[in-house]
């Protein structure tokens, strides 16, 4: 998702599950943020900094919802993953410099966040609607990730942009 002049710069975000898991459990979906973040890297080359997202920051809010985030922590804390995470938090901690330093001061990604991991496909596809829409970012993909080729999906609502936009991304993650 790459959203223009957001706070002053333009910034690539990726979002992950939008389009395949319904509802992940914490195994799925540590699974999903590393294969997100190794994505990120693969294509875009700079170091994911990856946020466990939820509608709770650091144990705010008590539910079995946050329970199954912080679990995906967990899981990737056990697994020594090489790339930077941190969570559960909710969206504007995970991306807005000055509320993460009151909602999750001492986090390394909080505030800087540039992979979105949701909890299920509802949020997000949910939120990269809204992104693309509102924000009028410029979505690429989705990209379905775990197949042996590069594959994407697209929206019936695309555009020709969508398409074409999409086509290289697939021809660019198969010379990788």
């Amino acid at each position: 998702m790459l959203v223009y002049d957001y706070m002053g710069e333009d910034r690539i975000y990726l979002f992950a599950d939008c389009a395949v898991v319904p509802n992940p459990d914490p195994e799925q979906l540590a699974d999903i943020a590393i294969s997100t973040a190794h994505t990120r890297k693969s294509i875009l080359g700079d170091e994911p900094r990856v946020a466990l997202l939820s509608f709770s920051t650091m144990g705010s809010a008590k539910h079995e919802l946050v329970e199954k985030v912080q679990q995906t922590k967990e899981i990737l804390d056990q697994r020594k993953v090489d790339f930077a995470y941190d969570g559960e938090m909710q969206l504007d901690a995970a991306i807005v410099p000055h509320i993460a330093k009151s909602k999750a001061p001492g986090s390394t990604v909080a505030g800087q966040a540039n992979t979105l991991i949701f909890p299920d496909l509802q949020s997000g596809n949910i939120g990269y609607k809204l992104t693309q829409r509102f924000a009028k970012a410029e979505a690429f993909g989705p990209i379905i990730q775990g197949l042996a080729a590069p594959i994407c999906d697209l929206s019936r609502g695309c555009s020709m942009e969508d398409i074409v936009n999409t086509c290289v991304l697939v021809l660019l993650m198969g010379k990788k």
